[in-house]
């Protein structure tokens, strides 16, 4: 894609008041009543019927229906920010990735056009923050109530981090590479949103800096004009609006990497951990867990005896998705659904299951996946403070008429 191509980007202002759109919504029986005074299906800038559960900072998630399909459309793709403000639009003549820091043998500055030159890269990859599904927790727990809806996936391209490493050179001894980017607090006070990843997953050919997705410049509301992607890691590490990169030979030691975004040790499988950042209670919350959702029919819907559909997708941290079932019955019985053909082993696994006739009367739908690594989803939620990695199969009630 040429460069005059990326710098069309969509309507980049800044967050404007959404307008609500009345019809359609959908919410989830779960949530807290606080967060369903106040979500609405809005339009912002670029996007179209989000869901939004904060303005302040801007909080709007995918709706489910969206998720009947294996790529989320940029205009639909959930917003997420931990700062009050979104940042304008830089000029991309003049916007410039400092990569540098104690384990780099120089720093070096890298144009837009720089990062154009190196080879480019195409990955089909799960975007979801690690609080998804939190407003489902019971007893709920503080922090954005998200439904179902913040996560997305999509095709991301750009160079890979790796290859941008190198022009600075790595020093012997760098264990973290940490990622800064525009988001400030938009007082002194609050601490900058700052992440740092391991060496290893750096070095991964598939953790790539990307400026374009699913064939269009990036939405400024989706990290415009570059964000970091790490597949099969929570989305809280892909970091937005991308400005500076440091290797270091310290593990990271602020707020949103030692204090926020960990669970307990030992709680959910890890397959490559992260070592300089882990503790003999606690570890960051690293790898996506094994999970589904039936995006066909949806709540509350009305579907016919003769027969209907149930579509929906699966993921997990890049193993793959093996199987699907379905249950129409709450839980008691189990059927093995239909998959499609897998996008790549970072992406949605689209499934479906045709019911045939079913008799009148009021049915509880669910899925559960389980990956190639064997893992399934539970039963039971695995409780933590922040919320985190809720992976319950989700019950989706329907009347059949």
């Amino acid at each position: 894609m040429r460069r005059r191509t990326l710098m069309a980007v969509g309507g980049a202002a800044l967050l404007a008041p959404a307008s609500a759109v009345a019809n359609g919504l959908v919410l989830p029986p779960e949530l807290p009543d606080g967060t369903k005074q106040i979500a609405r299906l809005m339009n912002l800038p670029g996007k179209t019927r989000l869901l939004r559960l904060t303005d302040r900072p801007p909080n709007y998630a995918t709706p489910t229906d969206v998720f009947a399909e294996t790529i989320t459309p940029n205009d639909r793709f959930f917003v997420r920010y931990h700062i009050d403000a979104v940042p304008p639009p830089p000029s991309i003549d003049d916007w410039v990735l400092t990569v540098g820091g104690d384990a780099a043998v120089e720093e070096i500055r890298l144009t837009w056009n720089d990062l154009l030159d190196l080879p480019q890269i195409g990955v089909f990859a799960v975007c979801q923050c690690a609080g998804n599904r939190r407003g489902l927790a019971v007893p709920h727990v503080a922090g954005v109530q998200w439904g179902d809806g913040a996560m997305g996936c999509a095709e991301w391209r750009g160079p890979r981090l790796s290859d941008v490493l190198m022009t600075a050179r790595i020093k012997p001894g760098a264990v973290e590479i940490r990622a800064g980017g525009a988001d400030m607090p938009p007082v002194p006070g609050p601490p900058a949103f700052r992440k740092s990843i391991p060496l290893a997953k750096a070095m991964d050919d598939d953790t790539i800096i990307a400026l374009t997705m699913n064939g269009a410049p990036l939405p400024l509301l989706n990290g415009y004009p570059a964000r970091l992607v790490v597949p099969g890691w929570a989305a809280t590490y892909w970091m937005k609006h991308l400005g500076s990169i440091e290797i270091s030979s310290t593990p990271l030691a602020n707020f949103w990497m030692k204090v926020a975004y960990r669970v307990p040790a030992g709680l959910f499988p890890v397959h490559q951990p992260f070592a300089s950042q882990a503790s003999e209670t606690s570890a960051p919350v690293t790898e996506l867990v094994v999970n589904s959702i039936i995006a066909d029919p949806v709540e509350g819907g009305e579907v016919e005896r003769l027969g209907f559909t149930v579509s929906g997708v699966a993921w997990d941290s890049g193993s793959g998705i093996g199987r699907v079932e379905v249950s129409l019955d709450g839980g008691k019985t189990w059927l093995d659904a239909l998959l499609d053909r897998p996008l790549g082993r970072y992406a949605y696994r689209r499934f479906n299951l045709n019911t045939g006739f079913m008799r009148r009367g009021e049915y509880r739908l669910l899925s559960r996946a389980t990956s190639n690594a064997g893992e399934r989803q539970p039963d039971v939620l695995k409780a933590n403070p922040g919320g985190y990695h809720n992976n319950v199969p989700r019950a989706i009630s329907v009347t059949v008429t």
